[in-house]
């Protein structure tokens, strides 16, 4: 039997960033990579299914939570704007010593705003403009309340509106656009010219099984042939996005039990207009919904799609018992076992709202749709959209002792007792932060090999801030962003 000293499920952005990071830092490791699909970072990673935002927590307001006392928790936020630095710090790297040579930039500068109305939101966006100012990570956001200067930082979306609104909206100029599609395949053509690679395409895993001895034996069927061979790897890292769910259950591993997951399927509505999409020039992102899942935020968006702009607004949430996007009708159903069962009804029960916004958002008509576009783009002409499907997410549901089960937003690593298998599961931020994700990944399952002084030497090379807090040191914040600026052309 074929043995590999580590395979790696899924070739989107998370193994593509874990494989980067092996070779660089354990070169003499052997990798193989499968891939379902017949195309690279075709799932969540892809520009089209992804909300390529570059989650840094300028804009996102839906990571500063109010509380009823009208405080703002910027604790998420500061977390999030820490990771985001850390993967730009990686693939600067990555675009300096030349090993990710895209076509086109797979980031880009764009500016990242928040846009509220109402008395309640404008005071929110000013408590948490100033909670947030007075750390180094967005110390250059502005504030503005005056309709004419938000006029010219945004036309599209003040042109046309209600004069007696009263509006508030925060400006970031160092936010930015990131094709994660792009990154990923940049990694992945670096690792396929690697020596000890492989990267396979158009097979699935099937089974995970481990040995006596600690070692997998990991069953992968060819799509094309139908064949069926198995490998052998000492380590195992699930990064299949909607797909890891019933894979951890393959693995047996009791740290699975207890997992459940929640489909979410997404929409956008893209504008086909050149005249409209060269007019608006920033991402926009609003309040979300009482009920809606993080990733319905609704935000009016520009892209740069492989060198060409888009403009796209949404998401709008809706429902399918699909894992993937390119899945299979009967995924959420198999994935319900007696482990899982209690845990997925009673966050069910306790998640009402969210099961009424769901039903509320698959009944939409195309005239609903474009009423909620019109709040954020009052002049908007309907034949100047069309819809497009976005890519599927899977919530966590996790068992827990006193409510039974949770719905979880955000992205959990599971790993065994032995550290020899790992899986993601979760949505987002994720392609954002996925160097940081990795990065617990390797601490968790190879921690004696992290800690080497040859290893942090060559980490602190990938990423020089590696170890230190960039939300508490000022000036090594500013440093970093200033050479990642540079390195990636963001100014």
């Amino acid at each position: 039997m074929e043995h590999k000293d580590v395979v790696l499920i899924g070739a989107g952005i998370m193994s593509a960033t874990l494989g980067v990071l092996i070779k660089e830092l354990m070169p003499g490791r052997s990798l193989v990579i499968y891939e379902r699909l017949d195309r690279i970072a075709a799932e969540s990673s892809d520009a089209w299914n992804n909300a390529g935002t570059g989650h840094s927590s300028f804009c996102e307001l839906n990571y500063t939570p109010s509380g009823s006392d009208g405080s703002v928790d910027i604790s998420k936020a500061i977390k999030i704007a820490c990771s985001f630095e850390v993967s730009k710090q990686f693939w600067a790297f990555l675009q300096e010593s030349g090993r990710v040579q895209p076509d086109h930039p797979f980031i880009n500068d764009i500016d990242h705003m928040s846009f509220v109305w109402g008395r309640e939101n404008r005071a929110f966006l000013r408590e948490r403009h100033q909670q947030m100012t007075k750390f180094a990570l967005f110390e250059d956001m502005l504030l503005s309340e005056d309709r004419d200067e938000i006029l010219e930082w945004i036309p599209l979306m003040m042109e046309g509106r209600d004069a007696g609104q009263k509006v508030a909206a925060t400006r970031m100029p160092i936010g930015t656009d990131v094709n994660f599609g792009a990154i990923t395949r940049g990694m992945i053509e670096y690792l396929e010219s690697s020596d000890n690679v492989d990267v396979i395409l158009n097979h699935e895993v099937k089974d995970l099984t481990q040995e006596k001895n600690g070692r997998w034996i990991v069953e992968v069927k060819d799509r094309d042939s139908k064949c069926d061979h198995e490998v052998a790897a000492d380590f195992v890292f699930i990064g299949a996005g909607g797909g890891s769910l019933p894979l951890l259950d393959k693995s047996d591993i009791p740290e699975a039990r207890g997992y459940g997951g929640f489909p979410v399927s997404g929409q956008w509505l893209r504008c086909t207009n050149p005249e409209v999409i060269v007019r608006h020039e920033a991402k926009v992102y609003g309040k979300a919904a009482s009920g809606s899942p993080p990733m319905s935020v609704p935000h009016l968006d520009t892209r740069m799609m492989e060198g060409e702009r888009a403009l796209l607004f949404g998401p709008y949430a809706g429902f399918s018992t699909k894992f993937l996007k390119e899945g299979h009708w009967w995924d959420l159903p198999l994935s319900v076992e007696a482990h899982n069962i209690w845990p997925m009804l009673s966050a069910g029960f306790q998640n009402f709202d969210l099961t009424k916004y769901l039903i509320k958002q698959v009944m939409q008509s195309p005239e609903d749709r474009f009423e909620m576009l019109q709040q954020y783009f009052p002049l908007a002409q309907m034949e100047d959209w069309e819809l497009a499907i976005a890519g599927q997410r899977v919530q966590i549901i996790k068992e827990d002792d006193e409510k039974g089960g949770v719905l979880k937003f955000g992205t959990e690593v599971v790993a065994n007792a032995d550290r020899s298998l790992a899986c993601l599961l979760g949505a987002s931020p994720g392609a954002s932060t996925a160097v940081s994700i990795m990065l617990e990944v390797l601490n968790t399952c190879f921690e004696d090999i992290m800690k080497q002084t040859d290893v942090l030497s060559t980490l602190r090379k990938l990423i020089p801030s590696y170890g230190s807090n960039l939300a508490q040191d000022e000036v090594l914040c500013k440093k970093t962003r200033e050479r990642t600026t540079a390195v990636l052309q963001l100014a």
